[in-house]
């Protein structure tokens, strides 16, 4: 079989050191031998297309890129919100940059299958005119613009989210390309985009600490239309844009008519028995007691010692984080880590025959062809 002997080395290299692995890791990987590789790397072998296309789809880039003579920029490489991101965290995990870049090139062909479609005109993000320097109003204003209910979890607050035309994508709980690692402090991240912008939050084990991560992040679109990266300091943060985004996000969630609702009086005398006290409300509205009692220290209902001190119980409670669940349901996951209108989109494609059942599986976190059709069903009703 023919071999390409004009590819550029230096190339190789770079990726290796930026996705933090070695030649000899890579080889691995991509299942090409590693006497083979180091031929290459010597400038003194080649590689087939089929070897060539691994590496490439291994590091997120074209055949092309390889092919490419002369040094490599950054700002060539990577998009102006990746390169946001990873100013703001410079210590991010190779994985986590491979993340970043894999939500990119999914956004894109989501754009490019709404262009396939005639959709791209109708279907664009147009952000609420929210005032400057008025958190309270802007959370309201924000609350209407959503359409919000009563009440909420999850799933109502990314479905409220992805009908304004902002991607939402959950992150695997499977060790796998889709998955911020557990042992990562990263809670989520926005790409900012005029056009659609992309959310992603973590999976937890609660879904009410990836409610107020969704939300922080919205507030990062909204009012600062920037990209953002969030730990879980961040989160907590009472200084510039983060203070703004969890001010926002707590308004958006509790507002001060649901804080009404609590009875100051029927406040335990131990904060061990706060999550109990405020059940109802956390279940209602879909946030942790954490949100609430945040709340309700802002507005001068309870003192800063008391926040801290239960602050400081609940970080010493053992919490499970066990999100793997069970694979049996493995064609849902693309619904699950993409979202609705991702998944509907390159349904619409496939039937409109714009892309191939293969391409679709590609896709679709490479489900194989009968889940594809076994999630097909599900959205068919079947």
């Amino acid at each position: 079989m023919d071999r390409i002997q004009s590819i550029n080395p230096n190339r190789i290299q770079w990726c290796c050191a930026d996705r933090g692995i070695s030649p000899q890791e890579l080889a691995s990987e991509v299942g090409v031998s590693e006497t083979t590789l180091d031929k290459v790397l010597g400038d003194d072998g080649g590689l087939t297309y089929n070897q060539l296309r691994k590496i490439a789809g291994y590091f997120n880039r074209g055949v092309l890129f390889f092919l490419e003579s002369g040094p490599i920029a950054d700002a060539q490489v990577y998009s102006p919100q990746f390169r946001t991101i990873a100013n703001q965290k410079p210590e991010l995990a190779p994985k986590l940059k491979a993340l970043i870049e894999r939500v990119e090139k999914q956004r894109e062909v989501y754009l490019s299958l709404r262009e396939d479609l005639g959709e791209a005109d109708q279907l664009r993000f147009v952000a609420p005119d929210l005032p400057k320097g008025d958190i309270k109003l802007a959370a309201d204003i924000t609350r209407q613009w959503l359409g919000l209910a009563e009440k909420n979890d999850f799933v109502s607050y990314r479905e409220a989210i992805e009908a304004k035309q902002i991607l939402v994508f959950q992150s695997n709980g499977y060790n796998g390309p889709w998955q911020i690692p557990k042992e990562s402090p990263i809670c989520g991240f926005t790409l900012y985009d005029a056009i659609c912008p992309v959310i992603v939050v973590k999976k937890m084990a609660y879904g009410s600490r990836q409610v107020f991560t969704l939300i922080h992040e919205l507030g990062h679109i909204l009012l600062h239309r920037s990209s953002y990266i969030d730990d879980e300091a961040d989160l907590i943060s009472y200084q510039g844009t983060e203070r703004e985004s969890n001010s926002f996000a707590g308004l958006v969630l509790v507002p001060q008519r649901f804080l009404d609702n609590i009875d100051d009086r029927a406040r335990p005398d131990l904060v061990s028995q706060y999550d109990a006290w405020l059940k109802q409300y956390r279940d209602a509205w879909g946030v942790s007691g954490e949100v609430i009692l945040r709340r309700l220290l802002d507005t001068g209902r309870l003192s800063q010692r008391e926040y801290d001190v239960y602050r400081e119980w609940r970080l010493k409670q053992v919490r499970s984080e066990n999100t793997r669940g069970s694979r049996k349901y493995r064609y849902r996951e693309p619904k699950n880590i993409f979202g609705e209108p991702f998944v509907q989109t390159v349904f619409d494609a496939l039937h409109a025959r714009h892309i191939s059942l293969a391409k679709a599986s590609t896709y679709l976190d490479n489900l194989r062809i009968a889940d594809v059709h076994r999630l097909e069903g599900l959205y068919a009703g079947l």
